[in-house]
């Protein structure tokens, strides 16, 4: 029999506080969303359109090809991408398929434990500052709570990692990180150059240099249309890689130029075998004035299976800061943002609830 909660403050109890997660709830034996769950109607994903056969959303980036004599058309592939829908999808990535699978095992494993076996790390009796289990996004602030149970791990390097991340899926999330990682420089010199502008080795790497791996689990969900997997937001990173598992439900909103006038719209990336999806984040739209778009993007939850997720977050370090590129600024007439620490932007961006892409006003330069 499924437990009963007489409040809304028992039920966050044994949810977040205790680590039981969503995942708890669910395996409880509970036949419908319980109220604090429930997203209001302007927060749930529902105007879905279905991408194209030949949209870059469902067809994936061969990146050999940066290799070989279509070399500029995968670069004009990146670019438009990112230019766009903020959101593209790659194969022969560097990461091998073996690996991929590996790795979703790994997730599968961590979030299969006990709940007092995850709760070690829940993030006020974590062994380390740099490994946090929860559920939800910021939930402290949010109305409604997400569907969602999530481990996050910060790198800084492979002795602390070894020893601090769970054991678990240590090794297959190292490994992850490092691989793709490569990938991530080379994208970044392919967007960066497409913007006029040349940046040397320590300034690329501090804009990638601080990386945190999740891994997140989405249980099924009794009545899904009332709930979000991850609310409405956009990344604070330079670049974002995902693994996804089969399931689906990684959903972009379309931009406004794209609508045409449409009302909201969201499409879907669709899962496929052996792709990682990469998107931009605010810090690159920051970068390039506008140019890069970090896309608006959600989950929804299913009540067919449970779901996986893998992303990999290329941030800036907390030193650096990040504004429009000189060049590219002045070009453009004038920057859109201003400079900030990337830390100042952090700490926004995480003190408050998923609200869309609402932490970029942070940084816009007002109008006169």
């Amino acid at each position: 029999m499924a437990p009963t909660f007489d409040d809304g403050n028992s039920l966050f109890d044994f949810v977040v506080k205790d680590g039981n997660g969503v995942k708890g709830l669910v395996d409880s034996g509970i036949t419908k969303v319980p109220e604090r769950f429930i997203q209001p109607p302007s927060e749930r994903i529902e105007k879905v359109v279905q991408s194209s056969k030949d949209h870059f959303a469902s067809v994936p980036i061969d990146l050999s090809k940066l290799d070989g004599p279509d070399h500029d058309q995968v670069v004009e592939a990146i670019v438009r991408a990112a230019e766009t829908l903020g959101f593209f999808q790659v194969i022969n990535h560097g990461v091998s398929f073996d690996l991929l699978e590996s790795l979703k095992n790994a997730a599968q494993r961590f979030f299969a434990q006990p709940a007092d076996a995850k709760a070690v790390y829940l993030k006020r009796v974590s062994p380390s500052p740099f490994v946090k289990y929860g559920t939800s996004f910021a939930p402290e602030q949010e109305k409604a709570l997400e569907w969602k149970d999530f481990v996050s791990m910060v790198y800084t390097n492979d002795g602390d990692a070894q020893q601090h991340w769970p054991k678990v899926c240590k090794e297959e999330a190292l490994e992850y990180l490092k691989l793709s990682s490569k990938m991530v420089r080379r994208l970044l010199e392919i967007l960066i150059g497409n913007l006029g502008v040349t940046l040397d080795d320590s300034r690329l790497e501090s804009l990638i240099g601080n990386k945190i791996v999740n891994m997140n689990f989405y249980p099924i969900c009794p009545n899904p249309e009332l709930t979000v997997g991850v609310g409405r937001h956009s990344d604070m990173s330079i670049l974002t890689v995902l693994l996804q598992d089969n399931v689906g439900g990684l959903y972009v909103k379309l931009e406004e130029e794209i609508l045409d006038g449409r009302k909201e719209e969201w499409m879907e990336i669709p899962p496929i075998p052996g792709a990682l999806v990469i998107n931009a984040g605010d810090s690159l739209q920051i970068l390039s004035n506008g140019r890069y778009k970090s896309a608006e993007h959600g989950v929804r939850t299913t009540s067919k299976k449970s779901r996986i997720s893998i992303p990999v977050f290329n941030l800036p370090r907390p030193t650096e800061k990040i504004g429009p590129l000189p060049h590219v600024a002045e070009v453009d007439g004038g920057a859109v943002y201003r400079e900030v620490m990337f830390q100042e932007y952090m700490s926004n961006h995480v003190g408050h609830a998923h609200e869309g892409k609402k932490s970029l006003d942070f940084v816009k330069v007002k109008a006169n």
